[in-house]
């Protein structure tokens, strides 16, 4: 991965390193910030890179600043404007992540508000290969945090402490991945995406009650899942126990896109390979995502639109 030259801090568009914050604000002392994390994806063939579900992240984004009570309103077409003028800075024609973070930046008490600023940054992030092979994940003895303890809906940053305790055991137990359970032991989440398995030829994946994040690339797939590939969708409470039942599984998110994962706690999930499900989803998703597809136009947002 490579960082952009380039950033929008409070709107303007800076070099990289000028996009600071102070070391005694409310985002570093305390956490208080949401953010997005989304998708831009090159076609070649057009010549466009395509923002996936750019208004969808940022009403995602100003919910999260209602939720945390960030004292600031920014209104959607200013932010999609200033995505644009940030991948443009950068002259962006390769897949692309980027992140948004709206932030607490002033030095003030716990309960603070205000005032709020605004970063965004772009890393490029050419495809990954684990997409292709999958991955092995373990189950993490950090529970899932619950949503009468902090929001999980919310891509707050404060949240992430909990998803990157779960990372750092998995790693040091020699997984890929790591997979996370509710209070009362019910499957949730992983670290950063959300989950799906395949059992007697539906999709199965856990609801927005099992504490996972409101997630825009899981609606997506479930879309996808129903119209064009007309798989039943069912989101319920999911047991751990149903891992070692399914025949297929992976982890969706815009970070992750649609990873595949073929063993859990070192037991396979289904053949221990990427299942047919899963391939399916993957093409659609990516047909969708590049712009190979009149398919939702809508949920794409072109950088350069034949500049």
């Amino acid at each position: 991965m490579s960082t952009c030259a380039w950033m929008y801090h409070n709107g303007r568009i800076v070099p990289y390193e000028q996009a600071q914050v102070h070391a005694f604000s409310g985002a570093v002392k305390y956490g208080a910030g949401v953010f997005e994390g989304l998708r831009g994806y090159w076609n070649e063939e057009s010549g466009e890179l395509w923002i996936f579900r750019l208004r969808e992240h940022l009403e995602r984004l100003r919910f999260g600043m209602r939720a945390l009570r960030l004292d600031a309103v920014f209104e959607t077409d200013e932010l999609e404007r200033a995505m644009i003028a940030l991948a443009r800075a950068n002259e962006l024609r390769e897949n692309t992540h980027f992140r948004m973070i709206a932030y607490i930046e002033g030095d003030d008490e716990l309960a603070g508000t205000g005032p709020v600023g605004l970063v965004a940054g772009a890393v490029k992030r050419p495809p990954s290969a684990r997409v292709e092979t999958g991955i092995h994940v373990g189950i993490s003895s950090w529970q899932r945090i619950a949503d009468n303890a902090l929001p999980p809906r919310v891509k707050c940053t404060a949240n992430y402490i909990n998803n990157r305790a779960a990372e750092l055991e998995a790693r040091a137990a020699g997984y890929d991945g790591v997979l996370m359970l509710t209070a009362d032991g019910k499957l949730s989440e992983g670290s950063g995406a959300c989950l799906f398995l395949v059992r007697d030829g539906r999709l199965v994946t856990p609801d927005k009650g099992s504490d996972i994040l409101e997630s825009i690339t899981r609606d997506t797939i479930m879309t996808l899942a129903r119209d064009e590939l007309g798989l039943e969708v069912v989101e319920r409470r999911v047991d751990r126990t149903e891992l070692l039942l399914a025949e297929e599984a992976f982890l969706c998110g815009s970070g992750q896109e649609v990873l595949p994962v073929i063993s859990v706690a070192r037991q396979a999930v289904g053949t221990g390979a990427p299942g047919p499900l899963t391939r399916a989803l993957q093409n659609a998703y990516f047909d969708l995502v590049c712009g190979r597809t009149a398919h939702h136009a809508d949920w794409r947002t072109p950088v350069w639109g034949g500049r």
